[in-house]
């Protein structure tokens, strides 16, 4: 059976035979014993639900002993023995270019080289999941091999719930990912509702099919670490960043490390994950030892080097020696997935990898008190490296909150307050974010790197141009983001799909999209697909990372989200998605994301300045109603080259009538 006919095949009516446990794949952990015998059989039966019935037999007490082993039915007999990566989209069957472009980017988000745990369908975080299970990969897949451009499909936390008539301006695709009522938004209801199958963990790009491998948060991150060394006046040449993580996201932190030009130290516990990062070459060295890892630093201090070193154990450790040692830390921060901290996104120091699974499935008590001991003794070691003068940074993965729920001494003399900045408060949201600099990305569907660096090259142009008459409050932004986009061939980003990311405003993002469907109406180029991360402007309410620099007492609410969403959906976007839990955790974060497809037409011109303008300045008027400088003078801005767009802005008190 070819390709083509497996996806429109879709669930097989004859039973594939039993898949073998694949041990030289990076799985996920087991979760956690937390239903009943009664949800048991209620998961079983939800499972099934899937299958005819004359299948149910010998199916059961296969998906039985997947939940008793895994705590999660996977239904791995179902994964497809194709190769899963982003094809060039004329590969795919279908009748929609729109739901082709959809296809390449769910196989990218489960590409080997960019899933974090392919098998279990899940991209990053640990528990950042596209569906919940093969029989939805495969219905999605049939499902999108049908569509037309008059039919939208409706996806529920994975599940295809069915295509429904539509029309051709309308959204191919609306994703909802842990939509649960707010009472039930606790990490063992995500636990319990996954477990049943009937709710996922979409993260913040996974579920929404956004996802471009590490390269989709190294620009954020080499803003960050430059914007970091600018702040404390210092240049990165021969200091140290250290940092942890190294599964997804936080992958990229070395890379961007190396493009700032800074020593990077970056802890990981998992030792396929370190080797598949140092294979990409995100990562220089391995060292596996603390004593090797000080000579290491000492040197690359002497010789001010330029290097990343993924330090194979925890980062407590690190953090530990480097303190008895005197090692001076420059930049510290964290991005182990501390938004998932009882099921594998945060290990304990002292304990080994493998133990550390078998505890949190076996004994998930004392794993939590474990972890939460590791968070106390991080803490203790941060701080007495600030107190030499290194400059912390919580990276918005939730170390300060849990740390804090875990009584360690990170609150500021408020009581209310951490006594660190999340890094959001401190760079990424007065430089970036109140300005309307986000993470916009591409994806060239043609599969072709020709493709890929045509489009770097235009978009270079575009802001080339655009500097000559931006005002000096944006500069510094223009700038690196001009050196950034000159330099990513140089830096080998790519990792799956033929995917770029970019920092720009709504009139950056415009004006290369622009440049993009002009070149594709001229058969310079494929098929486009435009994106971003939700970590953006507008995005994402995450009162610890993307609004923590709202302080207007509404940083706890999610209208910006919500709006957003709604917004791109009836201003052209091609699918859009809206989470609970991506990045900082379940229950404490709303996430809204979007997809939009280039043809080259003059339908996608209209469609892209309309959602873009939106997209972004939605979350500008929000951030300039809180008072904040940069966005007031941003909103500005776009009033006057936007006639329609007349936004409520806030009158200042004089702090001397109180």
């Amino acid at each position: 059976m070819t390709f083509k006919e497996q996806i429109q095949q879709g669930i097989p009516t004859t039973l594939p035979p039993k898949a073998t446990y694949d041990l030289a794949i990076n799985h996920a952990p087991k979760r956690k014993e937390i239903l009943s015998a009664e949800e048991k059989k209620l998961a079983l039966k939800n499972a099934l639900r899937y299958f005819e019935a004359k299948h149910h037999a010998e199916l059961i007490q296969e998906f039985s002993e997947e939940l008793e082993t895994y705590g999660r039915i996977y239904m791995y007999r179902f994964r497809p023995d194709y190769r899963m990566y982003a094809r060039p989209i004329d590969e795919y069957p279908g009748k929609s270019v729109q739901a082709k472009a959809i296809m390449h980017m769910i196989q990218n988000n489960l590409d080997y080289a960019v899933a974090q745990h392919p098998h279990e369908l899940i991209t990053y975080g640990g528990n950042g999941a596209v569906f919940q299970n093969w029989a939805q990969y495969l219905l999605t897949m049939q499902y999108l091999s049908e569509m037309t451009d008059e039919q939208t499909l409706t996806m529920y936390s994975g599940h295809p719930m069915g295509l429904f008539p539509s029309h051709a301006e309308a959204p191919r695709v609306v994703v909802t990912n842990g939509m649960v009522i707010p009472n039930y938004s606790q990490p063992d209801d995500w636990e319990k509702m996954n477990a049943l199958g009937v709710s996922q963990y979409g993260q913040m790009t996974a579920g929404s099919y956004m996802y471009i491998g590490p390269q989709g948060i190294v620009h954020g991150t080499t803003i960050t670490v430059l914007n970091g060394f600018r702040k404390i006046k210092q240049n990165p040449e021969g200091n140290l960043f250290v940092t942890s993580g190294l599964g997804g996201m936080s992958g990229a932190q070395p890379k961007a490390g190396n493009i700032a030009g800074c020593i990077t130290v970056c802890a990981e516990v998992n030792p396929k994950i370190t080797k598949i990062r140092h294979e990409q070459g995100w990562i220089n060295e391995i060292v596996t030892s603390t004593d090797k890892l000080v000579k290491r630093v000492l040197t690359a201090k002497a010789n001010k080097e330029v290097v990343s070193i993924a330090y194979l154990g925890n980062v407590v450790d690190v953090w530990e020696c480097f303190d008895k040692e005197n090692i001076k830390i420059d930049l510290g921060s964290d991005q182990t997935s501390l938004h998932n901290p009882w099921a594998g996104g945060y290990y304990p120091a002292g304990i080994s990898f493998e133990e550390a699974n078998e505890m949190m499935a076996s004994n998930p008590e004392l794993f939590k008190e474990k972890v939460q001991e590791s968070l106390r003794r991080q803490a203790k070691a941060i701080n007495k490296h600030t107190a030499k003068g290194t400059y912390f940074f919580d990276y918005g993965n939730a170390f300060l909150l849990e740390a804090s729920r875990a009584g360690a001494d990170v609150m500021a003399e408020n009581n209310i307050d951490f006594r660190y900045p999340s890094y959001v408060q401190d760079i990424m949201g007065p430089m970036c974010f109140d300005y309307g600099f986000g993470p916009f990305r591409w994806v060239c569907t043609s599969g072709k790197p020709e493709d890929l660096q045509k489009t770097d090259a235009i978009a270079s142009q575009v802001l080339e141009e655009m500097a000559k008459t931006a005002p000096d409050e944006i500069q510094q932004q223009m700038q690196d983001n001009i050196k950034w986009i000159k330099g990513a061939q140089e830096n080998k980003l790519v990792v799956g799909s033929q995917a770029r990311i970019l920092y720009a405003d709504a009139e950056g993002r415009i004006k290369i999209a622009e440049a993009f469907n002009q070149a594709i109406a001229k058969g310079e180029i494929g098929t486009v697909v435009l994106g971003r991360d939700h970590h953006d402007v507008s995005g994402t309410d995450s009162p610890y990372r993307e609004t923590s620099n709202i302080y207007d007492g509404s940083r706890f609410t999610a209208d910006m989200a919500i709006q957003n969403v709604i917004g791109d959906s009836f201003r052209g976007a091609t699918w859009v998605s809206i989470h609970n839990g991506g990045g900082v955790g379940w229950g404490e974060v709303i996430n809204g994301g979007f997809g939009m497809v280039l043809d080259g037409s003059k339908e996608a011109s209209k469609r892209l300045a309309s959602m873009l303008f939106w997209d972004v300045n939605n979350g500008i008027s929000r951030r300039s109603w809180a008072r904040n400088d940069e966005a007031i003078f941003a909103i500005k801005r776009a009033m006057e080259v936007q006639p329609l767009l007349k936004v409520t802005l806030p009158n200042i008190v004089d702090e001397n009538l109180f």
